[in-house]
């Protein structure tokens, strides 16, 4: 981790949320996350930088994040909500059934078929989440 403020920190700094130094080790850890981690994992990292964070305060911080809309919460169908900074690029998802690996992924194509869908409708398109399960081919 860096020593330098991480986005998720600026964005609560923006946001009006008080950081107190194990809010910061959360959004640290959220920021350098290349994965999708549920609080489980967030707090098994966050710990190993600091021993005195408790499971409880990353669920109260993830809500508080998610509520501020800093991060984003997904659902993928695991049982576990899994987390990512709000601060990428607009992208979908394809899940592997069998390994649980999460895949990011975007397609032109199939954003534009969403907005002729919704255009079709008689909707404009304003948010979307594309989320496709799958397994690998033998």
């Amino acid at each position: 981790m860096s020593d330098s403020e991480s986005w998720l920190e600026r964005k609560c700094v923006e946001r009006g949320l008080r950081l107190t130094e194990q809010r910061r080790v959360i959004a640290r850890v959220l920021s350098d996350a290349d994965d999708h981690p549920d609080a489980e994992e967030l707090y098994a990292r966050a710990s190993r930088v600091d021993p005195k964070i408790s499971l409880a305060t990353v669920y109260r911080t993830v809500r508080l994040f998610s509520e501020a809309g800093i991060i984003e919460t997904h659902d993928f169908r695991d049982g576990r909500a899994r987390y990512e900074s709000a601060d990428n690029e607009h992208h979908d998802h394809l899940i592997d059934v069998q390994s649980g690996e999460v895949i990011e992924f975007v397609d032109d194509e199939i954003e534009a078929l969403q907005h002729r869908i919704a255009e079709k409708l008689g909707y404009e398109l304003v948010d979307h989440r594309l989320e496709l399960y799958g397994r690998k081919k033998a």
